[in-house]
């Protein structure tokens, strides 16, 4: 237990030594690359917006990321259940995958002009939905026909079979998808936070930096974004093991 929290810790302290060497050694001016020792100041006189800025991004990404789960094993129950809707949906949504979601942003904010929220929530879950359709719908269509065909012998329903097989075998490739999902659903809510501002959101706070040159803040939000992707990383972890965690124990 103890070693897999000082892993991570000591990588992160070697990874800051590493930054702060590199600038050291060149030379930068904090305009140009700022440290992580230029860091602490710039959280602590930002420290309320970083709070509310924070929030917000927080929740438009976990809400966006929570209709994602629900869309996307929705849809990947659908391909993964049947031939025909498979052929049909997967050039659809690789097609779809393949937009970059930048373009999108304006598109979205000309269609619901003012709607700040929604918007935002709609474009962490449309860049976060796909893997988790493609995990399920893969980890469904590949089930073993044997089990399906002792279960129907049976008398079991389609709901049953979904229930007691089809989902807990899926579980481990649906939590390896949601903390891929996790990050993306971040990339998502930033897109339209800087692209799109409104003010809110870590978001406008790194475009706020860049508007003043204050280097210091804009790496601070960078840095605030990477620590609360790595949170939303480990929720989805301790999800994982109180869901599927019998699926690690068999690895191990």
């Amino acid at each position: 237990m103890f070693s897999k929290i000082a892993t991570p810790v000591i990588a992160i302290i070697i990874f800051l030594g590493l930054w702060e060497l590199l600038v050291w050694v060149n030379g930068w001016p904090n305009f140009k690359m700022a440290s992580p020792s230029d860091l602490p100041p710039a959280f602590w006189k930002y420290r309320d917006l970083f709070f509310e800025m924070g929030w917000q991004t927080l929740w438009r990404t976990v809400v966006g990321l929570f209709i994602a789960v629900i869309v996307g094993t929705a849809i990947g129950m659908v391909i993964g259940f049947s031939r025909i809707a498979r052929d049909a949906l997967y050039p659809l949504l690789i097609g779809f995958n393949a937009i970059p979601k930048a373009t999108l942003v304006p598109v979205i904010s000309l269609l619901f002009i003012g709607q700040h929220d929604f918007n935002t929530v709609l474009m962490a879950f449309m860049i976060s939905f796909f893997p988790i359709a493609v995990s399920v719908g893969i980890g469904l269509s590949t089930l073993e026909p044997e089990y399906r065909d002792i279960l129907r012998a049976l008398g079991a329903s389609r709901y049953t079979i979904f229930v007691k097989i089809a989902l807990p075998k899926t579980l481990p490739e649906f939590f390896g998808a949601l903390k891929v999902s996790a990050t993306l659903a971040f990339i998502g809510t930033n897109l339209v936070e800087i692209v799109s501002p409104h003010g809110r959101g870590l978001g406008a706070l790194f475009k706020s930096g860049e508007t003043n040159g204050d280097y210091p803040l804009m790496f601070a939000v960078l840095i605030a974004l990477a620590f609360l992707g790595i949170v939303l990383y480990y929720a989805v972890i301790f999800l994982e093991r109180i869901f599927a965690g019998w699926a690690d124990r068999e690895a191990t």
